[in-house]
């Protein structure tokens, strides 16, 4: 077993509740229970020692792995070929009442043969909340149960075999199985964490309960694939990073999370290690308005009902009204620690949980709203009394205050700057309230929104553009540039082929991307207030490839697009970011890379499909 894979070795399964990341050697080494936002129970990926990890890998030396996920679903298929057989693991979790309130976490590892004879090595060596609880064994009502008992959450262990339950061997507070398997012969280990210690073990997973299981989470990734509307040229990376976005939402309040993972480091040793199980609002915006440019409407209604309660219930750190993230339950509270006890993915510290960046003021996220919400294809929604109130109400505050310098959307620690993208988003909001305003006939101070629209605007062209470097820069007191700026024409602020649009491309070109893969900002020359560089920013990358399009630019633009799909991992995932050496690097997987993938595919669609090419 490895200490540490590498970032982008890993597929995810998961419930809409929570999700885990499987290594290509059949290692759960990173999985939250009950939410994506718990403690975690397996954290090796952030400490191999301490961290805990559950494993089903087959007791031979040398055996080749193959990873793959069941075509258009979320069940992961993870290969070992060995001199002895062939064998997998076939690892999902039941979808079932993921948004009732008595869900219970369940996490279905089946392992079977398909030539020869393998044994099998099941491990199970859970730490409670990252590593810091202890917990207590204890051996089930029947062979093959193991109870693990920690501080806050209660996990059953079961392994059973063609012949039945298998013995678990204790090994201190930790459980371990062997099975020996021929061709045609399936086992099982399951997984079910309660949040409750007085729950009683599940029922024993026979083997019928278990092939229903499967079927209704096969049945259920397939219906929901279908629904898309994507038939375009790229519709197997599109429909991955669809379900990817789904996973990322959790089901009983319909928000999404940037990521499942926290800490994992955007350079190699480096402190820019953040905890990602959060929802932004900007990324959750723009993952719906994704989705629903594919043809998903229950996403974006969810979504909408979460975001109104956060304008209703006014409860932030900020005192704005509304801050950048929240827990998935919409508790605006995310204090950051350290875990100085663990050592983080190799060796990179510290470990963060929880995010201080909640309390940043960022005024673009209400552009981000805007953008999605004003682009339903039923809009209607939104135009309903409360609704249209709440969002009313927001563009009104907006009309008052948006002239402030504020952190801007890359959360940097330096200090607050009047940030041309924080401008542009503002002008957004503003621009889509006028339209939608008119177009539902709906009360509202339009001509102070449009007063404010034009304001906006005319601020932007004064003092976001930089006669001497002929482009748009990333705040009034600077001259560098900032991919964020790539949304300039998704958003409508400019033509795709405007002349100060294609200059500021360029000059984007020759400063930021490298061999098509693009950097969001340099963060040598436009201090952050943190030590190191980083990698390209696949969101941008992404942006830029779905920009080049729009310009027109469609050879440079598909090229660029193929390119960055290289940089997938074996499963079509992406982390935040690429390292020098074509590494991920970063929390995994990002929802917003598979957003910009997503929204560049669309692009180079249209832009091919108008080209007859």
């Amino acid at each position: 077993m490895r200490r540490y894979p590498p970032i982008a070795d890993h597929g995810i399964v998961g419930d809409l509740r929570t999700a885990a990341l499987v290594s290509s050697d059949g290692v759960i080494d990173w999985w939250c229970a009950p939410r994506f936002d718990s403690p975690s129970l397996f954290a090796a990926l952030l400490d191999h020692d301490r961290g805990g990890y559950f494993a089903v890998t087959p007791d031979a030396d040398g055996a080749t792995t193959r990873q793959l996920y069941l075509a258009d679903t979320a069940i992961l298929v993870t290969r070992f070929l060995t001199e002895q057989g062939v064998g997998e693991v076939v690892d999902f979790m039941p979808l079932g009442g993921a948004g009732a309130a008595d869900h219970r976490n369940r996490l279905i590892r089946v392992m079977r043969v398909t030539r020869g004879a393998l044994r099998f090595r099941v491990e199970c060596r859970p730490r409670f909340d990252y590593g810091r609880g202890t917990h207590r064994l204890d051996p089930g009502p029947e062979p093959g149960t193991a109870r693990f008992t920690g501080p806050d959450a209660v996990a059953f262990l079961q392994v059973g075999g063609p012949a039945g339950p298998t013995a678990l061997r204790p090994e201190g507070q930790d459980a371990r199985a062997e099975l020996v398997l021929s061709q045609g012969e399936q086992a099982a280990a399951v997984l079910t964490v309660y949040t409750t210690d007085g729950a009683g073990p599940p029922p024993w997973p026979a083997e019928d309960e278990l092939r229903h299981a499967f079927r209704a989470t096969y049945d259920h990734w397939n219906r929901w694939v279908r629904r898309s509307h994507y038939r375009g040229r790229w519709q197997q990376m599109v429909n991955r990073s669809a379900i990817t976005l789904k996973l990322l939402t959790y089901a009983p309040t319909g928000a999404p999370v940037a990521a499942v993972t926290t800490g994992l480091p955007e350079r190699l040793g480096g402190e820019r290690n953040w905890d990602y199980r959060y929802t932004w609002v900007r990324d959750a915006a723009l993952s719906v308005k994704a989705l629903l440019d594919l043809g998903y409407e229950d996403e974006a209604d969810a979504f909408r009902r979460w975001l109104g309660a956060r304008v209703a219930g006014a409860v932030t750190v900020t005192g704005e009204p509304l801050q950048i993230m929240y827990r998935v339950d919409g508790d605006p509270h995310l204090r950051e620690e350290v875990l100085d006890h663990l050592e983080g993915y190799r060796c990179s510290a510290p470990v963060r949980v929880g995010n201080d960046a909640a309390g940043q003021l960022q005024l673009d996220i209400y552009g981000e709203v805007a953008f999605a919400l004003a682009h339903a294809r039923d809009a209607t929604q939104l135009a309903g009394y409360e609704g249209w109130n709440r969002f009313s109400a927001l563009l009104d505050w907006l009309a008052r205050t948006w002239d402030r310098p504020d952190e801007g959307i890359w959360e940097t620690r330096g200090g607050r700057r009047h940030f041309t993208f924080s401008r542009l988003m503002c002008w957004t909001a503003f621009d889509r309230g006028v339209r939608l305003a008119r177009e539902l006939a709906r009360p509202a101070d339009v001509a102070g929104w449009t007063a404010a629209r034009d304001a906006v605007f005319a601020q932007i062209m004064e003092r976001g553009w930089s006669p001497r470097r002929e482009a748009f820069v990333q705040h009034y007191d600077t001259d560098l540039l900032d991919a964020s700026l790539l949304l300039m024409p998704v958003v409508g602020f400019l033509s795709p082929k405007d002349r100060r649009w294609l200059s500021t491309l360029d000059a984007m070109e020759a400063e930021l991307v490298s061999d098509s893969l693009v950097h969001r900002y340099d963060p040598l020359a436009s201090p952050d207030g943190l030590h190191g560089d980083e990698g390209t920013f696949s969101l941008c990358s992404f942006l830029y490839a779905g920009a080049l399009a729009r310009a027109g630019r469609t050879g440079m633009a598909r090229y660029a697009f193929d390119k960055m799909l290289t940089y997938a991992n074996h499963v079509g995932l992406f982390a935040e970011e690429i390292g020098p050496t074509g590494e991920q690097l970063g929390n995994f997987p990002q929802a917003f890379t598979h957003v910009a993938l997503i929204m560049a595919a669309l692009a180079l669609d249209e832009e091919l499909d108008r080209a007859g090419t």
